[in-house]
C-alpha cells in the first residue's frame, strides 16, 4: 500500500487550526497526494522527524523568539526537510537583509539602521520607526516631520529592549496606489495582491501591541513589468533553496517601484483572494510541494 508523504504546517499556538487563508492549502495538499496535519512549533510533543516535509505557515509569534525559533528551524532541519530552509529563515528574519539587497543593486526603501548606543537623524517628510526583526507592522510607527519627539521616544523604546531600530521615509504612493505585494513559489511568479495602507499617521505603536499582526485590506491586482523585475531581482539576492516568498513593494518619489520588505520566513500568501482550481495558486504550491516529495 502506498502511504502518502506527510507534511506538517507549522503555525503558533494563538492559531492551531492555521490562519484562514493558509487553510486553503490544505485541500489541494491531499488532492496532490499529500498528507497534510497541523502542528504548533513550539510544542514539545511534536515528533517532527514523522514528517517529510516541515512547511512554515502561520508562526507569526516567531519575532517575540527568534533565537528559540531559529533553534527550533534548525533541530527541524536536522531531521526532515524545512520549508524554507534554515539559511533563508536565519536570513529573512532580520531586515537587515536590505542591505545586501541594496549592495546587489536592488532599488530599495531608503533605510538607516540604528542600534542602541548610536545616534539618529530622521528624513523630512513622513517617516516610519520600526524594529529590525518584526511581523504584521507591530511595533511600527508613522509620523510627520514635526513630530521628532515621537520618532524619538518609539527609537528610545526599541532600544531599551535592546532591538535595532529602522527609519524609513514615507513615501505618499502607499496612500494612492497601495503596497504592492508580489508571491513566488519555486522560483516562478505566482500572483500579486494590492495592500491598501495600513499606518495611520502619529498613530502610537504601543496600542498594537498586543496583536500578532493588524489586519489588511487586500484586493487582487496585476504585476507591471517593472515590478516583477525589481522584485526577482531582490530574490536573487537571497539565500537558495526557497519555496515561497513574498516581496512588498511601494513606488518611490519618481514612480519605480522599491523594495520595502522581502519576507520569505511566514508570509501570507493570500491564497484565498483567487478561486480554486489546478492553476490556482494554492493548487500550484500544493503541487511543487508534492514534486518534491513523491517519488518520480
Amino acid at each position: 500500500m502506498t502511504v502518502n508523504p506527510k507534511i506538517a504546517l507549522a503555525t503558533c499556538a494563538a492559531y492551531p487550526e492555521l490562519d484562514i487563508d493558509d487553510r486553503h492549502l490544505l485541500e489541494p495538499l491531499r488532492a496532490a497526494g499529500l498528507d497534510p496535519s497541523v502542528t504548533v512549533w513550539n510544542d514539545p510533543a511534536v515528533s517532527w522527524e514523522q514528517y517529510d516535509m516541515v512547511l512554515i505557515r502561520s508562526t507569526w509569534d516567531y519575532t517575540k523568539h527568534r533565537s528559540e525559533f531559529l533553534a527550533w528551524a534548525k533541530s527541524v532541519e536536522s531531521v526532515t526537510e524545512l520549508a524554507n530552509p534554515l539559511a533563508v529563515v536565519t536570513w529573512s528574519s532580520e531586515k537587515g537583509y536590505l542591505r545586501d539587497l541594496e549592495q546587489g543593486g536592488v532599488p530599495i526603501v531608503p533605510t538607516v539602521f540604528v542600534a542602541p548606543g548610536q545616534s539618529w537623524t530622521f528624513p523630512s517628510g513622513e517617516f516610519v520607526v520600526k524594529p529590525t526583526i518584526s511581523a504584521g507592522s507591530r511595533d511600527t510607527v508613522r509620523l510627520s516631520s514635526t513630530s521628532a519627539e515621537s520618532g524619538n521616544r518609539a527609537v528610545q523604546a526599541l532600544h531599551s529592549m535592546n532591538r535595532v531600530a529602522m527609519i524609513q521615509p514615507y513615501f505618499p504612493s502607499v496612500d494612492v496606489s497601495a503596497e504592492t505585494a508580489m508571491i513566488f513559489f519555486d522560483g516562478q511568479f505566482s500572483h500579486a495582491v494590492s495592500k491598501a495602507a495600513l499606518l495611520i499617521l502619529d498613530q502610537p505603536s504601543q496600542l498594537f501591541e498586543r496583536e500578532l499582526f493588524l489586519r489588511e485590506r487586500i484586493s487582487r491586482t496585476q504585476a507591471r513589468p517593472d515590478q516583477l523585475l525589481v522584485a526577482t531581482a531582490a530574490l536573487q539576492c537571497a539565500p537558495s533553496g526557497w519555496l515561497y516568498a513574498r516581496v512588498d513593494l511601494v513606488d518611490d518619489e519618481h514612480g519605480d517601484p522599491v523594495v520595502l520588505e522581502l519576507e520569505m520566513v511566514e508570509p501570507s500568501l493570500f491564497l484565498g483572494f483567487y478561486a480554486t482550481g489546478e492553476t490556482q495558486p494554492s493548487a500550484k504550491l500544493a503541487k511543487m510541494i508534492a514534486n518534491r516529495l513523491v517519488p518520480k
